[in-house]
């Protein structure tokens, strides 16, 4: 279990404006709030990551997307801990192109890791969400690799265990429920 105090001081770099790494359902991630594009375009730079391929919000439930997505309320967008899925939707009035890759989609999640899952209730709004590597590298599944990788890059690490997934999560449209990633 992740002490309250970890992630109290974790919130408070994500209001700050700082990077995190944060255990997932099947690697670290690395985030920071959508509310803040400078730490969105840090996030970009440290993975060298293209512009547009957009980036993944994770939620701790349904409505904390609002405004970011542009969803009906009421569906099932939940996958589980060994299977969790991230479904392509409508973006809303909230995002902008470094998250939606300069479409008219955002990628989100609703997470069940527990950690990644307390963190975003905690901050109150999505974490931006992106496997702890440099693109086109394995993500991060381990903590020493991550702390060699990133470590002073990173405002904080959160502790705690990845989940049993065996790595990043499936992508899904919504609107086709084609898999445009698998698990």
């Amino acid at each position: 279990m992740v002490s309250g105090f970890a992630l109290a001081m974790a919130v408070r770099e994500l209001h700050a404006g700082g990077i995190i790494a944060y255990p997932t359902e099947g690697v670290f991630g690395i985030g920071c709030l959508p509310s803040r594009p400078d730490a969105v375009e840090r996030v970009l730079e440290l993975k060298a990551r293209d512009r547009a391929k957009g980036l993944i919000l994770i939620a701790s439930n349904e409505s904390q997307v609002e405004g970011w997505a542009d969803i009906d309320s009421g569906l099932a967008l939940a996958g589980t801990d060994a299977r969790p899925v991230t479904w392509i939707v409508p973006a809303g009035r909230l995002s902008y192109p470094a998250l939606t890759g300069g479409r008219t989609t955002i990628a989100i999640r609703i997470t069940t890791h527990p950690v990644a899952g307390r963190l975003a209730r905690l901050a109150g709004e999505p974490l931006v969400s992106t496997s702890a590597n440099l693109s086109g590298r394995a993500p991060v599944r381990n903590r020493f690799v991550l702390r060699r990788h990133f470590g002073e890059k990173l405002d904080a690490i959160v502790p705690g265990s990845i989940g049993p997934a065996h790595g990043p999560s499936e992508i899904r449209d919504l609107a086709t429920g084609r898999v445009l990633r698998p698990s």
